[in-house]
C-alpha cells in the first residue's frame, strides 16, 4: 500500500476534482442530481464539513465521528465528518468548517490550516447544501468529543482510501429507508450517504495526484 509523505498537502492542492462523477459512485439510488440553480431554489440550509488531516506515527489520518442519537436529526447515529450549519457570525464556509471541528472534536481552530475546498454536495432529505474542505493540523491532536453531537470517533487512515472501489457493495441499513445503498466498510463501520460520497471524491483526488 502507498504511504504518503509530507508532500501530500501540496499534491492535494493541485489534484483534479471529479465532483458529481465521484459523488455518483456512492450515491443512494433515490438521490436526484440537481444543478446549483435548482439546489438554490430549494433555499437549502448551508453547512460545511472538514476532512482534517494529521500525522500519527508517520501516517496520515483524519477523524470521522459517530453522531449522537437525536430524533430531530435526519442523520442521527450516522458516521460523518466534523461539521455543521453555517452561522451568521462565520466569515465564510472555511470558518464554519474550522469552528465546527473545534466544537465537535476539540481541536483549536487556530491550529487548523485550510488546504483546499473540494466539491460541494446537496443532501435532499435534510435540504443541506454542504461545502467540503480538506485541512490539516501540525499539532498532535487530542480529541475531546462534544457529547451532544458525537458519541465516538474513528481515526481513518488516508492510505485506506486508495482501496475504494468504483463498484461499491450495497446494503440495506437501518438508517437508509429500507433501500439498498452503497457503503464503505471500515473496521466494522458502515459509512454511507454524503460522507461516503465526499470520501469517494477525496479518494479520486489522492489517485489523481
Amino acid at each position: 500500500m502507498q504511504t504518503f509523505g509530507r508532500d501530500l498537502l501540496d499534491k492535494i492542492r493541485n489534484a483534479k476534482l471529479e465532483g458529481e462523477n465521484a459523488h455518483a459512485l456512492y450515491s443512494p439510488p433515490y438521490r436526484a442530481v440537481l444543478t446549483e440553480e435548482e439546489i438554490l431554489k430549494n433555499k437549502p440550509k448551508l453547512a460545511a464539513v472538514n476532512i482534517l488531516l494529521y500525522l500519527k506515527n508517520n501516517r496520515w489520518y483524519f477523524p470521522l465521528i459517530i453522531r449522537s442519537k437525536n430524533e430531530r436529526d435526519k442523520h442521527s447515529g450516522q458516521i460523518s465528518f466534523p461539521g455543521g450549519k453555517k452561522e451568521d457570525s462565520d466569515h465564510n464556509f472555511a470558518h464554519t468548517a474550522k469552528r465546527e471541528t473545534s466544537e465537535e472534536v476539540g481541536i483549536d481552530a487556530h491550529y487548523i490550516r485550510i488546504i483546499r475546498e473540494i466539491s460541494p454536495i446537496y443532501i435532499p432529505p435534510s435540504n443541506f447544501y454542504v461545502h467540503a474542505f480538506v485541512t490539516y493540523t501540525k499539532k498532535n491532536p487530542v480529541f475531546q468529543l462534544q457529547e451532544s453531537e458525537a458519541v465516538d470517533l474513528i481515526e481513518f487512515p488516508v492510505e485506506s482510501l486508495l482501496n475504494l472501489t468504483m463498484k461499491p457493495e450495497t446494503k440495506i441499513l437501518n438508517s437508509s429507508r429500507g433501500v439498498e445503498v452503497p457503503v464503505i466498510n471500515f473496521n466494522g463501520y458502515e459509512i454511507w450517504g454524503a460522507t461516503s460520497m465526499i470520501l469517494s471524491e477525496f479518494s479520486l483526488v489522492l489517485k489523481n495526484m
